[in-house]
Order: C-alpha cells, then structure tokens, then sequence
C-alpha cells in the first residue's frame, strides 16, 4: 500500500459533473434524487453542490459548467449512490429529461447499478445496495 495514501482513506475525494446549462442540469438531479443543490458563483464558473454533511463527508461533488467542464459519454463512469433502492432514482430520469442506458442490473454480492445519461450528456451509473 501507498505509505501517503492510509487504510482509511478514499481514493477519490471530489467529482465534477460537467454541465452546459447549470440550472437545466442542476433542476435534472434536485429531481431524480429528490434533492436540494446549492447554487454557487466562482470566477469563470457556475457550480451546484450536492448535499454532504462536511463533518462526515468522505466524497463530495458537483455540477460545474465553465470553459473548461465539456460533458460527454466517453472518459471515467462515475457511480452515485441512489441507495435505498436506485429503482427510485431510475423512475425519474426519463420524465426529467436523461436516458436510461442500462437498466438496473444485479451484480450480486455487490448490489445493484444502473447507466444512464443526463440532460448534459453525459454518461453516468447508480449503484445501491438493493
């Protein structure tokens, strides 16, 4: 192991969804996840966090759209936690906008996932434990 990188410690720490029309991206996961984003301004760059409690947050992110955030399908597949059930997340990602690429899947001992692409374009994946 990793003398700098501890047992306790997750590889990733921050994820950026890239968006090319913040408050259309950011209305499309407030709906499917049932969720209030926070809008914030930043030199060059609109963003929208998801909610995360920093006293025990281990992994946080959001949506940025800047010069340099280009959604697309190709690239890393970020998976996001949809746990209960992610079911109930895929319920409502065709009537907000996104399309459903891959229905919800057992991949067994591990739970379940699901693909799908947002309003942005681009690709990414649920995953829960039942």
């Amino acid at each position: 192991m990793n003398e700098k990188m501890s047992a306790g410690t997750n590889a990733l720490n921050w994820f950026e969804i890239p968006a090319t029309d913040i408050a259309r991206a950011k209305k499309f996961y407030e709906i499917i996840f049932e969720i209030v984003m926070e809008k914030m301004e930043m030199p060059g760059m609109k963003y929208a966090m998801f909610p995360f409690n920093p006293a025990n947050a281990k992994v946080a992110g959001g949506l940025a759209q800047s010069a340099m955030h280009n959604p697309g399908t190709t690239g890393s597949l970020i998976y996001l936690n949809a746990n209960p059930d992610l079911q109930n997340v895929l319920d409502r990602i065709e009537a907000a906008g996104g399309k459903i690429t891959m229905p919800k899947t057992s991949i067994g001992q591990n739970g379940f996932m699901a693909v799908f692409t947002d309003t942005e374009g681009n690709l990414l994946a649920l995953h829960s434990n039942s």
